[in-house]
């Protein structure tokens, strides 16, 4: 599929004006939820012990999620 050809507009916006003018159209109940995955991101980033913390997690959960009992959840 072929993406549109970006606008004299778009070219000289930043990403930042660009999604700007994405949200400023939606309804506020949606704003706000992009408003909450830019902060989730932004904590993200912020934060790396955390995924530090996940990944420990996910290594020693894995016996508890991986096997034969549970298979049928995996594509779930």
């Amino acid at each position: 599929m072929l993406k549109p050809a970006r606008t004299v507009m778009e070219k000289r916006m930043t990403i930042a004006d660009m999604v700007y003018e994405q949200v400023k159209v939606l309804p506020e109940p949606l704003a706000r939820e992009v408003l909450d995955f830019v902060s989730y991101l932004r904590e993200r980033g912020e934060r790396p012990e955390w995924r530090d913390l996940m990944n420990a997690q996910a290594a020693s959960l894995a016996p508890v999620w991986d096997n034969a009992e549970d298979k049928v959840w995996d594509d779930a």
